[in-house]
């Protein structure tokens, strides 16, 4: 299986946040924060205890303040039963791992969870300490992580843990501890030493959404991209208006399909009179039917 691409733009921040050690990524490393994969609600940041998730700009010329610039990370959620990359915009700090699983364990934003994702998380887990070397995170999580656990949501719970830390390039796995201590088994279920994103990748949908993230304001063209494992990787995409009225469509090629994850990227131009809310929807074409299946539905804003 094809690994999921991201381009990295942040590997001096990491690697102050990390420490050394090599490992691969699959999943988006902070880029700069862009119109059209900005979710128009986003979520506040606590920073980590004795660090500052926004560091103090100096003096311009003029004397006002330079602006903080804004990096994009991944957090991972479930959609129906699948993992599902949402997007957090933060001030730039160093504490890049830190803040990405900060903001899995806040959970969903309101315009996510009105778009059916959701957090396996328990709400109350807190995140006790961090520490990335040699290509491994060590996360320490409070007892809370273990509550209510089931052999359906800890693999899922883990895995948000996993694919939001492995985001980053200097990351290829991740070791648990709960209250400090090593586990072997979380809730009841035995884990692995040592957990990787091979080892979750059947809780990936048939097809993921990169571009645009749900809430984000797009105008034409809009830049449609993820990854894909469909029969013979044709990957369609449309636009509906405001009243669920097909705009266009189109349809794109993964560099993968049938049995493998390939990537997509397409540019899709589309036509509104005005602001409207609107859909972009990614979805296969049945072999049988030529009916959409897979369907993946991102709410945002289109603009003129």
């Amino acid at each position: 299986m094809k690994r999921l691409p991201f381009v990295i733009i942040a590997i001096g921040l990491l690697t102050a946040a990390c420490g050394t050690g090599t490992g691969g990524s699959l999943g988006q490393a902070p880029t700069n924060n862009a119109k059209a994969s900005s979710p128009a609600s986003q979520p506040s940041t606590t920073s980590p205890a004795g660090q500052s998730s926004q560091p103090s700009a100096g003096p311009s010329q003029g004397g006002t303040s330079s602006p903080t610039r804004q990096i994009n990370l991944q957090a991972w959620f479930t959609r129906n039963g699948k993992l599902f990359a949402a997007q957090r915009s933060v001030p730039a700090t160093a504490s890049v791992g830190r803040t990405a699983l900060e903001g899995v364990l806040a959970g969903p934003t309101a315009v996510e969870y009105s778009a059916s994702l959701r957090s396996q998380i328990p709400a109350g887990t807190s995140l006790l300490g961090l520490r990335i070397a040699a290509g491994t995170a060590t996360v320490n999580l409070s007892a809370a992580f273990e509550s209510a656990a089931s052999n359906s949501t800890m693999p899922l719970r883990i895995a948000q843990v996993v694919y939001t830390l492995t985001q980053f390039p200097r990351v290829s796995g991740v070791r648990f501890q709960i209250g400090g201590q090593a586990v072997t088994v979380l809730g009841g279920v035995p884990v692995q030493t040592r957990q990787t994103r091979a080892m979750f990748s059947s809780f990936l949908p048939a097809i993921t959404v990169q571009s645009p993230v749900i809430g984000a304001q797009v105008s034409s063209p809009v830049t449609v991209s993820g990854t894909a494992d469909v029969f013979e990787a044709v990957v369609s995409v449309r636009v509906l208006d405001a009243a669920g009225h097909e705009i266009t469509r189109t349809f794109t090629n993964a560099s993968c399909g049938t049995g493998c994850r390939g990537d997509y990227s397409v540019a899709v131009s589309f036509s509104v009179p005005h602001v409207e809310h609107g859909t972009v929807e990614v979805f296969e074409s049945s072999a049988k039917n030529g009916q959409p299946v897979n369907v993946q539905r991102i709410p945002v804003t289109l603009e003129p």
